[in-house]
């Protein structure tokens, strides 16, 4: 049997593998990864994993309607930062 895969691994590959085309990232729920995640490493958590790599800068997450989008940290969009822009049109 071939080697398991580490969890950080698990979710690149899941990352490249699940997106559909001309999208760069992956809907947690919609996409099956969560369930993919859990059969795959005996019912871990992969909302614990997942936030954990996120933390360590090795992919990004962004909230979405549903749940989290996933995307490796170079595919991710930019975040606007709606508190800067508000202080801006306010003047201050």
């Amino acid at each position: 049997m071939a080697e398991k895969l580490s969890q950080e691994e698990f979710v690149k590959k899941a990352i490249v593998s699940l997106r559909k085309e001309g999208y760069k990232g992956i809907h947690t729920v919609y996409s099956g990864f969560n369930t993919a995640f859990k059969k795959y490493f005996d019912g871990e958590d992969p909302i614990k994993v997942t936030t954990q790599l996120a933390a360590e800068g090795k992919i990004v997450i962004r909230p979405v309607k549903g749940g989290v989008m996933l995307y490796l940290p170079e595919d991710a969009p930019q975040m606007k930062n709606a508190g800067e822009d508000a202080l801006k049109k306010m003047g201050l």
